[in-house]
């Protein structure tokens, strides 16, 4: 069996769907230490660990990893140094994201993308306003200007802010407290990598990562810790910045949107 990195086999996870139980039972790997790989609590897991977990996916094909590299490291232009000035004058309904002053292609989301942040808005905004809350719950396309210069403006597709003086008409000028991200083909790698080391940096209290296929969600409570919670979609996962007062149900997301899921 070839060895396989920590990075290719978060590729492999995402590609084939697989919850961290299914590749506990395909590696033979128990499904802590499988917990712990996958959210990266064990960040260099032993050549025997990664040896066995990789005969979960002895299916899949390694040139898929070398060419989703390439593409998602390279950039909608060749060019960096971009700015704000740059991503405003790009023409109307082109999707991207500026960051450290480069453009990222964004691919539109699919019907379950969209569905299921809209499902997680509204068990926020729900929340938000039986408790007459000041955050503010928003879902993309809404600008976020993190680092309050002009190298950088994500997208995230769905955020929570409760300091109001950070909204504006453009859309939010610097970190929101909660960011949501919902995992498609054309995103994962900018989301699990890129993008939570941007959100940390700027000072988001939380993040969530949503896997559709493997039915699953990574928390990150920066406040906290810098390793993740895993749930499942079986789970009601608690919103740390309201000290697990508000759970979002994603069971009855699951179910709400089961003619939708595999």
């Amino acid at each position: 069996m070839e060895l396989m990195t920590l990075k290719e086999m978060l590729f492999y996870k995402h590609l084939s769907g697989l919850s961290c139980d299914e590749i506990s039972k395909r590696s033979g790997v128990p499904l802590s230490t499988v917990q712990k790989v996958f959210s990266m609590t064990t960040s260099t897991p032993r050549n025997k660990t990664l040896l066995a977990l990789a005969k979960a996916f002895e299916e899949f094909s390694k040139d898929k990893v070398f060419l989703a590299d390439s593409a998602y490291e390279k950039s909608f232009y060749n060019s960096v140094d971009k700015t704000i000035d740059d991503y405003l004058a790009l023409p109307e309904g082109t999707r991207v994201e500026l960051i450290d002053g480069v453009f990222y292609d964004m691919a539109a989301p699919n019907y379950l993308h969209t569905q299921i942040a809209s499902q997680i808005w509204k068990q926020l905004d729900d929340y938000i306003y039986s408790n007459k809350g000041k955050c503010s719950a928003a879902i993309a396309p809404t600008d976020v200007q993190l680092d309050r210069d002009d190298k950088t403006i994500v997208q995230p597709d769905l955020l929570v802010t409760c300091d109001k003086d950070k909204i504006n008409p453009q859309g939010v000028f610097g970190a929101p407290d909660f960011v949501v991200e919902i995992i498609s083909d054309s995103n994962w790698y900018n989301d699990v990598f890129r993008k939570r080391i941007k959100y940390q940096n700027a000072g988001v209290r939380e993040y969530w990562i949503v896997y559709p296929n493997a039915k699953e969600v990574q928390v990150y409570f920066f406040e906290k810790s810098d390793k993740p919670m895993m749930y499942t979609f079986n789970d009601s996962v608690p919103v740390n910045i309201w000290d697990g007062k508000c759970k979002v149900d994603f069971k009855y997301i699951c179910d709400r949107l089961s003619d939708y899921m595999n």
